[in-house]
């Protein structure tokens, strides 16, 4: 009898899913279940007259089970601090994450509730100021716990060093380009010995607010979603994620720089007016945007075999390095 070959990814059915959430969670047997992006964690849409669900499947190299479990406890706690978030779902056994026993190994899943509303890319002032206030007072509640489980830790270790170092081998054909992110980096730590940053504020950062991650529905509610790379850290990241957005913006000609600069103010603004931040840390927010970037470096680096990518050929690195190099002329004063 032949055994089944060793597979590094798999998807798994959505009939399947449908079958066992349904049973699990005591659905409506008329749920639907459909894939909806097949990613870093494969992500299913269930949905059925009167309801929507998300449900996500984990890669067990990108997030390990406790990994999971920190970020199930985070949510719950912002839910039950008041915070507009999509939320874990408890079955009818008291659990929230799910297991299954996929090609590869274990898989691990969460049903989300769904954020209603939807992705808006060209904020208007009253969103922006609504969004400043809310990721502050997210913020409120995310500097004041300590998580039982591990998550990531976001600092020059984990977001320059490190990554650095475990590129280095991808970078041999592109020596010009490596040395480039080497100088820039010591030029970011010595930008920070010049900021007190023991007045930063300190806790879970999202690291991903782009507009992607956050509905509003009709009555201009948020609901923020994909904690997937929530970790501790300056809360400042999560402030530059959004400044992300709109440098993004005014590459792809979708807003002038008056304008954008014009509009991250006025969020910015809005949410100091809940969490008042220091002038060193106002001035801080660009440079951590250059270690966002060589973060993701990484995270493309490491994840290349389990995510069935095309972003680590040679011209997509150099494009990479490329926007650091802009980001740099646009933000960052040395």
């Amino acid at each position: 009898m032949q055994t089944i070959f060793p597979a590094q990814y798999s998807t798994l059915s959505a009939a399947a899913l449908k079958d066992y959430l349904i049973e699990t969670y005591q659905l409506d047997p008329s749920t639907t279940c459909r894939l909806l992006i097949r990613n870093v964690s494969d992500t299913y849409i269930l949905e059925n007259q009167n309801q929507k669900y998300i449900f996500k499947i984990y890669r067990d190299a990108h997030r390990k089970h406790n990994e999971i479990e920190a970020e199930v406890e985070l949510l719950n706690i912002l839910k039950t601090n008041g915070n507009s978030v999509s939320y874990p779902i408890t079955d009818v056994f008291e659990k929230q994450i799910q297991q299954f026993n996929a090609i590869e190994g274990t898989r691990n899943g969460v049903l989300f509730s769904f954020a209603e509303g939807k992705v808006i890319l060209d904020l208007e002032n009253a969103q922006l100021i609504q969004l400043g206030q809310d990721i502050a007072t997210l913020h409120k509640s995310t500097s004041s716990i300590k998580l039982n489980n591990p998550r990531p830790v976001f600092n020059f270790e984990t977001t320059l060093f490190e990554p650095l170092r475990d590129l280095k081998p991808h970078f041999t054909e592109m020596p010009e380009e490596f040395d480039y992110l080497t100088n820039i980096a010591d030029k970011i730590v010595k930008k920070f010995e010049g900021f007190d940053t023991s007045k930063f504020s300190y806790g879970y950062c999202h690291y991903d607010f782009f507009p992607k991650n956050f509905h509003f529905d009709e009555a201009g509610k948020i609901t923020f979603f994909d904690f997937d790379f929530a970790g501790e850290g300056y809360l400042i990241n999560d402030l530059m994620t959004f400044l992300n957005h709109y440098f993004f913006h005014q590459l792809n000609k979708l807003i002038s720089k008056e304008q954008a600069d014009k509009d991250f103010e006025t969020f910015l603004n809005a949410y100091q007016k809940v969490r008042p931040l220091t002038d060193d840390e106002s001035k801080a927010i660009p440079y951590l945007g250059i270690t966002f970037h060589i973060f993701f470096l990484k995270f493309f680096y490491d994840n290349y075999d389990d995510w069935s990518n095309a972003f680590l050929t040679p011209r997509y690195t150099k494009h990479r390095v490329t926007l650091i190099k802009k980001w740099e002329e646009m933000y960052c004063n040395f």
